[in-house]
């Protein structure tokens, strides 16, 4: 099968992952899958680095002037390389892939729907989606109840495909905990919280430091506060003050950037996703629970689909967060709990499983089986 997988995106966010991770599976399994995405960006360096061989081309452009040669470009992309499916992974230049697809006639055209925003309901995005676009797959079941009730696609269009996660090198260390533990000075009977991913107030890296610090003010001890992460929006000088300002300086630590990452959450009792929203692709909450982790999350994005209900909590309620904390800790057959439901889950969600599901659909949209 050939693909061309669209993913003109700037920064290396879970879009980008999302599709570079489908484009690596692809060429892995034997297909041929070409990577088109934005020159001079970060994610277009993640891209040359993971041995994708990028094209660049500037399809985020609104100049019309431009959209017209880009349009030129595209279908010469499509006539030279004779895609089977073209994937888009974000929204800019979808209109111009769904009238190639429409001129041509040549290939299927699949619109992955992965940010947080649920489209507008307006005819233009109902036409595009729903009579151009051959299948829509939505990262979380929210985008997917969206997509049928509010802008009448067909239920058969409609698939969701959370993503899935190298277990090759995500999963638990148990030499690497202790490795990380010993540099970071934690004992044996320490319970180390952790957070995983950039430092940004999305994150909710806040909200989890004013939990971490009620539950030491009421005297819950033994506890230790691991970001594994780096700064982004939010420095390492501001994680540090609010550390300090909720009493917790001392048993809090910031790894930086790391490449033994699944060393860093091997060392974890707790995982933390305290996200005040998005989250529609749970990349760091996935490597987590695949490094065998427990993971307590915010109720936002997929999480609910990834999450058990008694590990969730609302966003933005540092409160609600401690109490779920002190339960856990208090309890820790909870915790054992929420580790053997979220193993369960996390079966279905390796690397091998994304790639099964996303081919079922691409196989049968070439079959004549879709929507």
């Amino acid at each position: 099968m050939r693909t061309i997988q669209v993913v003109n995106v700037r920064f290396f966010n879970a879009t980008a992952w999302y599709g570079f991770f489908l484009a690596r599976l692809l060429r892995e399994a034997g297909h041929e899958t070409l990577v088109v995405g934005l020159p001079g960006t970060e994610s277009f360096g993640v891209a040359e680095a993971w041995g994708l061989s990028p094209l660049p081309m500037e399809l985020n452009t609104s100049n019309p002037l431009r959209m017209a040669g880009l349009l030129a470009d595209i279908r010469a992309l499509v006539r030279d390389f004779r895609p089977d499916v073209v994937n888009c992974h974000r929204g800019e230049s979808f209109l111009l892939w769904g009238l190639c697809k429409l001129a041509t006639k040549s290939f299927r055209l699949v619109r992955t729907r992965g940010d947080q925003r649920l489209p507008k309901a307006n005819w233009p995005n109902r036409w595009l989606h729903r009579d151009v676009a051959d299948a829509v797959i939505a990262t979380n079941s929210r985008m997917a109840r969206h997509f049928v009730q509010t802008m009448g696609l067909s239920g058969r269009k409609v698939w969701t495909i959370l993503g899935g996660v190298d277990t090759q090198k995500f999963r638990f260390d148990a030499a690497g905990r202790e490795r990380v533990r010993a540099e970071f000075g934690y004992f044996p009977s320490d319970r180390v919280i952790g957070i995983v991913g950039r430092f940004d107030d999305v994150k909710g890296q806040r909200e989890l430091i004013q939990a971490v610090g009620m539950l030491r003010r009421e005297g819950v001890e033994g506890v230790r506060l691991l970001f594994v992460g780096f700064p982004t929006t939010i420095s390492t000088d501001a994680i540090q003050t609010w550390c300090h300002e909720a009493g917790i300086a001392d048993i809090a630590a910031v790894t930086g950037p790391r490449e033994d990452v699944a060393a860093c959450l091997s060392a974890l009792d707790v995982g933390v996703c305290a996200s005040l929203f998005s989250e529609t692709i749970a990349r760091a909450p996935m490597e987590i629970m695949a490094c065998g982790r427990p993971l307590l999350a915010t109720n936002v994005g997929v999480l609910p689909d990834l999450v058990p209900d008694q590990a969730l909590c609302p966003p933005g309620d540092p409160a609600a967060l401690a109490a779920l904390l002190r339960g856990v800790l208090a309890e820790p057959w909870r915790l054992a709990e929420i580790g053997q439901e979220e193993e369960r889950i996390m079966a279905q969600y390796s690397g091998r499983d994304f790639l099964t599901h996303t081919l079922s659909l691409y196989e049968g949209l070439l079959n004549g089986n879709g929507a």
